[in-house]
């Protein structure tokens, strides 16, 4: 899927590399549930979650491909990310060495900047939509992202985002959300990266969110190279919290040659290429694709199934800016 003007096979050659070659790179397909699709508010929702992630442009964030909230089976497809999510490989192996939790910061915060700089504010950072691939963290997920000038996303008084990586601005309201916020859930990211445990313990859900308010963190398990910084994004008084280039400066000026995974995830991550490769190989099940990716490559199966790409030989310093690709559709796919 490319933009206007391209064919079913793909987006056309970027001016002055007509020859350069195409690289087939799967995609994740979001579609609606029937009993929803039919809602022609929830339709708006989610036209309104393909124009926002239209505007995203990072390394650092699974690329947009496309989308159609008008079609019988509203879809959204984004690049899939060849990896676990952190929430998913934290259950597996517990909480994350120092280096990689700086690591996975830095990479996170990087994405941030960039969604920001876009005037996207993402306001559901949370483990679940932070996949892990060979050379690093990808944000995902902008189901509840919005323009930083929109003023219609929710009605007053709505509370958007996941309770335990909330921040004080998310339970005051969702409109008084800003770019400030997302520094907040990425210290409450960090903390459980690096300890296995949400910041804000557990209990009765206005228990959470009260601490959430007051911003008291447990950070007694935090260790003590990376306290300071956590707690700096933790800060209740959001013109305290340091902004994501900052955050980047404090915890990975440079990336690493190698991303710094402890050896468990990397196993966890090479499991999602082993997986697909064997998906490949034997046909399927892979979904099929919604209109306008062209040809199916494998009969479409119904369900939901998750597939992963495969990563790559040799682990990059850093994700590098799109080139041009065909996007295959053997998706992940996710109902809402």
């Amino acid at each position: 899927m490319g933009p206007p003007g391209a064919g079913p096979d793909g987006p056309p050659p970027v001016p002055g590399r007509a020859s350069a070659p195409v690289q087939d790179v799967f995609v994740a397909v979001k579609t609606v549930r029937r009993d929803v699709a039919g809602d022609p508010a929830f339709r708006d929702r989610f036209r309104r979650e393909i124009k926002v992630a239209s505007l995203v442009d990072s390394p650092y964030a699974a690329a947009p491909v496309g989308g159609d909230a008008d079609a019988e089976t509203p879809w959204l497809a984004t690049a899939y990310v060849p990896g676990p999510s952190l929430s998913q490989a934290v259950r597996r192996g517990g909480a994350l060495p120092v280096a990689a939790v700086r690591a996975l910061g830095a990479g996170v915060a990087r994405a941030l900047a960039d969604l920001h700089r876009a005037g996207v504010l993402h306001r559901d950072l949370k483990p679940g939509n932070v996949m892990l691939s060979v050379d690093g963290p990808r944000l995902i997920d902008f189901g509840i992202a919005r323009s930083s000038t929109a003023t219609t996303m929710t009605a007053t008084g709505v509370m958007v985002g996941s309770p335990s990586f909330m921040s004080p601005e998310h339970v005051a309201g969702a409109r008084r959300v800003t770019a400030a916020s997302d520094v907040f859930c990425l210290g409450s990211l960090l903390c459980y990266a690096a300890t296995g445990e949400e910041p804000f313990g557990d209990g009765p859900l206005a228990a959470v969110l009260y601490r959430v308010s007051r911003a008291e963190a447990d950070l007694s398990r935090v260790p003590e190279e990376l306290r300071g910084t956590v707690a700096a994004c933790l800060a209740v008084d959001p013109a305290a919290r340091p902004a994501p280039e900052r955050l980047v400066e404090l915890l990975e000026p440079a990336p690493a040659k190698v991303f710094p995974w402890p050896e468990g995830v990397r196993e966890h991550i090479g499991e999602y290429g082993r997986e697909l490769a064997q998906l490949v190989a034997s046909g399927g099940p892979l979904l099929a694709a919604p209109a306008g990716f062209g040809p199916v490559v494998a009969p479409a199966s119904q369900g939901l199934h998750s597939v992963p790409t495969l990563a790559p030989a040799s682990p990059s310093t850093a994700p590098a800016r799109r080139r041009p690709r065909r996007w295959r559709p053997l998706a992940a796919a996710l109902a809402l």
